[in-house]
């Protein structure tokens, strides 16, 4: 062998591990498809190439990457992988036709190609792709050209599979970020120096902490706990060897402080969560990272409170009734007495008016549970006059006060409505007796009534100590009452904005509220309104 033939074989296998070594740097599918193809063509001194891969799951093949051919050409080259398909050990019988198809494809595109090398690209003894280098004009390939690309598409091979390989882990790991990160619960990872890596965006709106603060912070520094409702937190348990092995999962609650966000001021400070720790171990049994399932209990917590003064109020709201009408009836059938007609009368005027006090708490919570199981109804009726349902209620309310002055004041024009007469009463009846309620120092009373194009607005203003801020975002909540001590000597049960809200709803409309406490600037009083759709 002669010692130029040697110095070409050594050149060519250096050439080949440098090769070898770029395809292994890289990992992105697109890139090394280029990467191989240009590599390939450039080891046997082509004009073009292009690689064919198979589908993942199937046997079809499909344009993956090209070299030297024009990007509007790509099309025309696509029967060249479908027309001619490849058979392991039989490649020699079907080159001529190869030959033959390339030459028409490249007379339809204009391109000068004759000549074609056409390798698998196999892994596992699987073919997942075919390399094709073309040659054009009185050029020629070398003569071991065929051999020195087969060196390569081993390597080729092995470097596809990695790239699909990472392909694959990449697109997964980017599912499973995307799980974390839209999930409506709060993720949280911590390494074993329990610093964030990992902070979902359910967890930073739950704690105001923006999640690029949170991560590298310490546990500690974002979950700082005010009160634990259970024996021990995550370094406590830490302290006591957890996790042991087989050990459950760590579950801590209690109230902890929320980070002060200067855009929403009125957010609150403390909020109760419950965490779930979750330890990951490696396969000696150490804690790589744990991960922390966090859940708001804040409304959970607010509802509770709800129902034990719902239970509170609701035992003394039926209690009242009852024993009034109990202490009457038991009066009246004293055997001793001799009672006149007008106490007779009298007497028996306050059991049906506590009977009916009683039966309208009862219808309340009727219809609080209708709306709980979703069976609450409308009753419609044609031509519902506002005007006529407030004056009702304002005449009402007028024998039960005489600190109030209540005043009716609609347009001679205020069109009549479609609606539940009985119910939009109700609402006028809650409002109004809110509004006395809540001016014990009397005051006037207005029941206002406005006409716009599509629909209607009835207010009812007051002159009363207002809703303090901290109440307003809950005031049409069930079983919820304004937290002051007027409210706690007050007759109510927290159904009635709750069930007003519920029938204008109902009827199409929207209810709201304005006004200012009387700690707060401005005059105190309250104006509840509600629209109701002309149509």
């Amino acid at each position: 062998m002669s010692r130029a033939l040697v110095d070409i074989r050594i050149l060519q296998r250096e050439y080949l591990l440098a090769i070898s070594r770029a395809m292994t740097a890289e990992l992105d599918l697109h890139d090394l498809l280029r990467l191989i193809l240009k590599l390939a063509v450039e080891l046997v001194s082509g004009q073009a190439g292009m690689i064919a891969l198979a589908e993942p799951g199937s046997d079809h093949l499909r344009v993956a990457a090209v070299y030297g051919i024009p990007p509007h050409l790509v099309d025309h080259f696509a029967p060249l992988v479908r027309g001619v398909p490849y058979r392991e050990g039989r490649e020699g019988e079907t080159f001529p036709e190869l030959v033959e198809q390339l030459r028409r494809v490249a007379k339809e595109a204009e391109l000068g190609l004759n000549q074609v090398i056409r390798l698998p690209l196999s892994s596992g003894g699987v073919v997942i792709g075919l390399i094709y280098v073309f040659q054009s004009g009185n050029y020629y390939f070398v003569e071991d050209a065929p051999n020195l690309l087969r060196s390569f598409a081993e390597q080729a091979a092995i470097a596809v599979g990695n790239a699909r390989l990472y392909q694959r882990v990449n697109q997964e790991k980017q599912r499973l970020d995307a799980i974390l990160e839209q999930s409506a619960d709060g993720v949280m990872i911590l390494d074993p120096q329990l610093n964030i890596t990992v902070f979902n965006r359910a967890l930073s709106h739950m704690t105001g902490w923006p999640a690029a603060e949170a991560i590298g912070r310490s546990h500690d520094d974002v979950i700082q706990w005010q009160a634990l409702k259970t024996d021990a937190d995550l370094n406590a348990a830490l302290a006591q060897h957890w996790p042991q092995p087989n050990a459950a999962h760590l579950y801590v609650e209690g109230e902890a402080r929320r980070r002060r966000d200067a855009a929403c001021p009125t957010e609150r400070d403390t909020l109760s969560l419950g965490i779930t720790y979750a330890p990951l171990l490696d396969a000696n049994g150490q804690m790589t990272d744990i991960i922390a399932n966090v859940r708001d209990l804040t409304r959970y917590r607010e509802e509770e409170a709800l129902q034990k003064t719902f239970i509170s109020v609701i035992s003394h709201e039926l209690k009242t009734p009852v024993s009034i009408i109990k202490g009457y009836a038991g009066t009246l059938r004293r055997p001793e007495g001799r009672w006149s007609s007008d106490v007779l009368d009298e007497s028996l005027g306050v059991i049906e008016e506590e009977a009916d006090n009683l039966n309208g708490l009862i219808d309340n919570l009727l219809e609080a549970s209708r709306l709980q199981a979703g069976t609450f109804t409308l009753e419609i009726s044609d031509e519902v006059s506002l005007p006529r349902l407030a004056a009702a209620v304002a005449r009402k309310f007028t024998t039960q006060t005489k600190e109030h002055s209540i005043a009716v004041d609609f347009p001679p024009d205020f069109p009549t409505i479609i609606g539940d007469e009985r119910r939009l009463t109700q609402v006028l009846n809650n409002l109004v007796s809110n509004a006395i309620k809540y001016s014990p120092d009397g005051g006037r009373i207005t029941i206002v009534g406005e006409v716009h194009p599509q629909h209607v607005t009835v207010s009812v203003c007051d002159e009363g100590i207002g809703i303090a801020a901290r109440d307003q975002h809950r005031i049409f909540q069930k079983f919820s009452r304004v937290d002051n001590a007027l409210s706690r000597k007050t007759e109510g049960t927290g159904l009635g904005l709750y069930l007003s809200r519920a029938i204008v709803e109902a009827h199409g409309g929207r209810i709201w509220f304005r006004g200012n406490s009387e700690t707060e600037a401005g005059a105190p009083g309250t104006t509840f309104t509600f629209s109701l759709p002309r149509d």
